[in-house]
């Protein structure tokens, strides 16, 4: 029986998708539940499963191909995959017997040895990693994507140039002097995100304002209940939920910071969603942290890892990064030192977050050495005066050099 394979629907927000990969070819058997083709938007990535045990019959939209929401992307001959020609005697599903010509003549330098998973395939083209250099943990020493993320993060040595057809023309363009050059559409991802924040910088009235913080007592005390915290929670207990906590206080008391703006109304919420900004291979995104002002610092790591985790493997769902009501940004995990980060439309402030660098300070007439991080709140001054958000980074400075505030709420 064949049926259409069809893109999500996509939610409210989301107007179109591009086709970013099919996992499955055409006459490639495939089991129920499998990932057959990624659907790209300007928020997520979408996954498309088969609905049963079965083959790809048809390839409607090409990878690079834009698509609307529920439009057909393929076919799929559901039960096809029962009279291939696979066996099954020999410890080895069908998919797995359907999948192993493609992976020996997947690379040059495979040979025909190593067999891949598609997702595992996939990766290690993306790195150019030798699959014979992987030591497979699957079914029948199969290389699964866990393998090669292994390889690939523990330094394994990429494929070898002359196993690689394409590594011999940047080869030849050295020789001959020649600069080469790649060129690749920009995704749908980096487009919008693009668009954003050009936009911001055109619609807002956008000004930054500076502060240092002393982290030294936040530091001390990470220190002296880290191992308690991560025996008790589980979890490792970072900067991140201090400046949360500290921005939920701050954003309480100042509720423009808090607020958006809507053609010409201005909103105020009385809740803290606060968006913290991670970056990952396909660009940043922004999952929130619902209602902040109820988590403790544990819950607040938790969610964070969590949602971390989901943005690097391109699982964030679109409900996990739409209403957030401030923003905080660390760019001081990459170096940092000091920056004026874009604002997050429609919301009306920033938080950006900065290496931790130690600095002579004068102390009480006495010249010490503390550990020092610069502070930038980037604020639409349609919304916010500049007394409004000097007073709000005031007030993490204070909480965070004397972290008892954020408990006594003082």
């Amino acid at each position: 029986m064949s049926t259409e394979i069809k893109a999500p629907v996509f939610p409210e927000s989301v107007a179109e998708g591009t086709v970013a990969t099919w996992h499955k070819k055409p006459g490639e058997a495939c089991e129920r539940d499998e990932l057959i083709v990624d659907i790209e938007t300007d928020k997520v990535v979408l996954e498309v499963v088969a609905p049963a045990d079965g083959v790809i019959e048809e390839i409607v939209k090409d990878e690079g191909d834009t698509v609307e929401s529920g439009e057909v992307v393929g076919k799929f001959k559901e039960g096809a995959a029962g009279s291939a020609p696979a066996k099954k005697d020999d410890d080895k599903g069908s998919s797995d017997e359907a999948e192993a010509p493609k992976a020996e003549q997947g690379s040059a330098s495979s040979g025909g040895e190593a067999i891949l998973s598609p997702a595992a395939r996939k990766l290690a083209e993306e790195n150019n990693v030798d699959p014979n250099a992987i030591k497979g943990t699957g079914k029948d020493g199969r290389v699964t994507k866990e393998d090669v993320q292994k390889h690939v993060s523990s330094g394994g040595q990429a494929a070898p140039a002359p196993s690689a057809p394409a590594a011999a023309a940047p080869a030849a363009d050295v020789a001959t002097g020649e600069r080469a050059e790649k060129r690749v559409p920009m995704t749908r991802l980096r487009a919008s995100i693009a668009k954003r924040l050009v936009n911001a910088q055109q619609s807002a009235a956008m000004l930054t304002t500076f502060n240092e913080v002393n982290m030294k007592p936040v530091m001390e005390l990470r220190k002296q209940y880290k191992e308690t915290f991560e025996k008790r929670h589980g979890v490792k207990l970072g900067f991140m939920s201090f400046f949360a906590k500290a921005a939920t206080e701050a954003l309480k008391r100042f509720p423009a910071v808090n607020a958006s703006i809507d053609g010409n109304d201005m909103v105020y919420h009385g809740y803290q969603d606060i968006g913290v900004a991670v970056s990952t291979d396909r660009g940043l995104v922004v999952p929130v942290v619902r209602d902040v002002d109820g988590l403790g610092l544990a819950d607040i790591e938790k969610t964070i890892i969590e949602y971390g985790t989901k943005a690097r493997d391109g699982k964030l769902g679109i409900e996990e990064m739409t209403g957030g009501t401030f923003t905080i940004t660390n760019g001081g995990i990459f170096g940092s030192l000091i920056s004026t980060p874009i604002l997050n439309p429609p919301q009306t402030a920033i938080l950006g977050m900065h290496k931790i660098q130690e600095r002579p300070m004068a102390v009480n007439g006495q010249v010490e050495i503390l550990p020092m991080m610069y502070l930038a709140l980037s604020y639409d001054h349609r919304m916010i005066d500049g007394k409004e958000a000097v007073q709000f980074l005031v007030a993490i400075k204070e909480m965070l050099e004397d972290p008892a505030r954020i408990l006594l709420d003082v």
